[in-house]
């Protein structure tokens, strides 16, 4: 296995293991402790991805880092990437449940535990010999069916140090050897004992009593907890599993003009190869021929297959949906923007959110706490004269119910939920520091071009004078532009080639710097540029066309105008078009309880235009790319918790400096590295998304930390005082870990605002409706 490390500063690089035989958070933060005790290494285990992101100094080798997993008592290997299923992890992980060790355990353990919970529950039930059949088949359940707990317990003292299985060895044992005492040295072994049973534990003395049915129930609800657990687990990581998993197996590679079918780990940058309707595209690159439309709803979130064609970029693992496509391979292997994601997601999910970092730290002090409250429950009940069979009975249950295991649980499902959902809508989390972020931002400052705008000029309208033809203006102007390198001219040309009839020829052409372009069209000489210099070069223009200049520059657009044979015959206005989902992503955002800023290097004429039309108020024009940082500065200095959104490498600063950074994924890879949030479909919907799925999340996580919280807060205190059954107190213990993984869950069914669904439902069930103050 090749090691899969990434540097991350000029100090310290970083590795991510898989670690292996974590029962609870405990383990994990045990784990954090012996690797931060290596000089130069700093430590993040996260219990639910069941991974360690360790930064270490040059001076320490990965192997020295797996050396001390394991001699923690742990399992240690680096990270590998999950391929396409094949192999043995995809066999298990399709594997039926009966196949699964966990489940025939929990199984096995049930069936001999029914009759006995039975027996000791049922009074009826109780014939002859009832305790000796009951220790028969107990006996296999406490002592193999638990010997998972018992065995993590031992290797735990060996290490000086007790975790969640410690708590529930200690409350199996503690129930089977008492009840062996009381058979063989008691009267429970007394041939016709009866034995009732209560909920709550009785005070007084007695050695006939048996606990054998709480030993194996206790078993068996623990399995049951824990198999659920891993069930849960298992689900809340299947969104990024499906992303992972999406890669074309092979490719059809052009060679000699044939085709060859070969693995798509061979594919190499520069390779041609061949994708039909219906197949998935094997890797990022460019297409050579062929027009098709392309289904990327699951890289990018967006429903709609986009058309492409020659020159076009595609992503691998997107699918072809009709035509044959000839592409040209441009990134292959970890290059791709599809591994590229997965990557951010499981660095992502590897870290802790601060709110994460308090439960860790009670967790890795809460089961000596609860042995020592456990000890002190038993000692002050016989001191009080209850009797052991209440001291006993309370004691077992304290170990039982306090196990931490939910609040091991409640960050990280949370985290490992909403990042593969988010991976999912073409949304990157970069890490669980973020969530807290889109909490607290009250301000969204928009960069202008390529997020608001599309970045690209075109003719937005062509206005002719009395007389002309707009078809026949735009093509003699776009035939005079051809050879113009302007971003101007190539619009005006692009748009000239969009119409069915070929450019005409050109001869003489020249560019005026400053001015505009001349050159003799279909033997007439003709000129285009600003209107002034035509009338200068003897192209006067009409009244029509001065008043269409005005009413363009006022709108912050550009004019151009064309002329021929002595006059002015049309103009063409040129604008960087809006996004048409601009609009409704601005009021998106401000249901979100966002004030939007619009902030623009353009003239002051351009950037209302665009503010105008997208609903924004607050217009900042000819702002440098270190004015927008400067501008972020001042808005946080004035107390405001501030959003930036770009995609420019102007934007990279402002991004770095905002409290949270969102970079467009059609952006510059520098806009992408300095931001917190990156979208994967260039669609400003998605900003709203961002933040709702964030701030969901975040939400989710204070939700399950305060019922973990709570559940021991209050459950503690009732088995102290004797009001919990053992039973009880384990079937309460299994359910709250079940009930934190399956809150997390719920934010696998996130849906976008543009979703049906959610469009759908009313304004107050979308979004918080709250009023921003300019």
């Amino acid at each position: 296995m090749s090691i899969q490390a990434q540097q991350t500063d000029q100090d310290g690089t970083t590795v991510l293991l898989d670690v292996g035989g974590m029962t609870c958070s405990s383990c994990a933060a045990r784990i954090e402790r012996v690797l931060r005790r290596i000089d130069g290494v700093h430590a993040e285990v996260n219990f639910a991805t069941e991974q360690a992101s360790i930064t270490h100094s040059a001076d320490t080798t990965v192997g020295d880092l797996i050396t001390a997993v394991e001699g923690a008592g742990f399992t240690a290997s680096v990270h590998a990437p999950v391929q396409a299923e094949s192999g043995p992890a995809a066999d298990q992980a399709e594997a039926s449940r009966s196949a699964d060790p966990l489940w025939q355990r929990l199984v096995i353990c049930a069936v001999l535990t029914a009759p006995v919970a039975a027996m000791g529950m049922i009074e009826p039930l109780q014939f002859r010999y009832w305790q000796w059949l009951s220790l028969a088949l107990a006996a296999p359940v406490v002592v193999w069916g638990a010997w998972p707990f018992h065995r993590a317990a031992l290797l735990a003292l060996r290490h000086r140090t007790a975790t969640m299985d410690t708590l529930v060895s200690l409350g199996v044992l503690a129930a089977f050897v008492w009840s062996l005492f009381t058979l063989f040295f008691g009267y429970a072994g007394v041939t016709g004992m009866r034995m009732p049973f209560t909920l709550r534990p009785t005070a007084g003395f007695s050695l006939h009593h048996i606990y054998l049915e709480v030993g194996s129930v206790l078993t068996v609800l623990i399995l049951a907890g824990r198999y659920a657990e891993q069930r849960a687990k298992r689900k809340a990581g299947a969104a990024l599993r499906a992303l992972m998993e999406l890669g074309a197996k092979d490719v059809a590679v052009l060679r000699n003009g044939a085709e060859t079918r070969i693995p798509v780990d061979e594919l190499a940058v520069g390779d041609v190869f061949v994708t039909r309707p219906g197949e998935r595209i094997a890797t990022d690159g460019r297409i050579i021929s062929g027009n098709s439309a392309v289904d990327s709803s699951m890289l990018t979130g967006e429903s709609v297959p986009v058309e492409v064609g020659p020159g076009d970029e595609v992503a691998g693992a997107t699918t072809n949906t009709s035509g044959r496509l000839v592409i040209r391979a441009s990134h292959v292997g970890a290059a791709t923007k599809l591994a590229q994601i997965t990557r951010l997601v499981t660095e992502a999910q590897a870290g802790k959110a601060p709110v994460q970092r308090l439960a860790d730290r009670v967790a890795g002090v809460f089961v000596p706490v609860v042995i020592a409250l456990a000890s002190v429950t038993f000692g002050g009940w016989l001191a009080a004269g209850a009797g052991i069979e209440l001291a006993f009975t309370s004691a077992i249950a304290i170990l039982v119910i306090a196990c931490p295991c939910a609040l091991g649980l409640a960050t990280p499902t949370a985290l490992l939920v909403g990042t593969s959902r988010g991976a999912q809508l073409g949304i990157l989390i970069k890490g669980p520091e973020v969530l807290e972020s889109t909490r607290k931002i009250d301000t969204i400052v928009l960069d202008k071009t390529g997020t608001l705008t599309t970045g690209i000029m075109t003719v937005a309208e062509t206005i002719v004078a009395p007389g002309e033809d707009p078809a026949a203006v735009l093509t003699i102007a776009a035939a005079l532009e051809d050879g113009s390198e302007h971003p101007i001219g190539r619009a005006i040309a692009a748009a000239g080639r969009a119409t069915a009839v070929p450019l005409p020829v050109v001869t003489g052409f020249a560019s005026v710097q400053g001015r505009g372009v001349q050159g003799t069209v279909d033997g007439e000489f003709t000129v285009a540029g600003q209107l002034s210099w035509l009338a200068d070069t003897g192209f006067p223009a009409v009244g029509e066309l001065l008043d269409a200049q005005a009413w363009a520059e006022d709108s912050g657009r550009t004019a151009i105008a064309v002329g021929w044979g002595g006059r002015a015959r049309g103009l063409l206005v040129i604008a960087d078009t809006v996004k048409p989902e601009s609009v409704q992503a601005t009021a998106q955002l401000r249901r979100q309880g966002l004030w939007p800023v619009l902030l623009s290097g353009d003239n002051a004429l351009a950037a209302k235009a665009v503010a105008d039309e997208v609903g924004i108020t607050d217009v900042h024009a000819r702002i440098g790319p270190a004015e927008k940082a400067d501008f972020v500065r001042r808005m946080q200095a004035e107390g405001h918790v501030v959003a930036m959104v770009g995609d420019g490498v102007n934007d990279a600063a402002a991004l770095a400096q905002a409290d949270l950074g969102i970079a467009m994924g059609a952006g510059t890879d520098v806009a992408i590295e300095a931001s917190d949030i990156t979208l994967v479909r260039d669609d400003l919907r998605a900003v709203a998304d961002a933040v709702r799925l964030s701030r969901r999340t975040l939400a989710t996580i204070k939700g399950n930390l305060f019922w973990a919280f709570a559940y021991n807060v209050a459950a503690i205190p009732l088995a102290a005082l004797g009001l919990l059954n053992p039973m009880i107190a384990g079937a309460a213990m299994a359910c709250s870990s079940v009930f934190v993984v399956s809150n997390s869950l719920r934010l696998r069914r996130f849906m976008p605002l543009d979703h049906p669904m959610v469009a759908a439902a009313p304004a107050s069930d979308r979004a918080p409706q709250l009023v921003a103050v300019e």
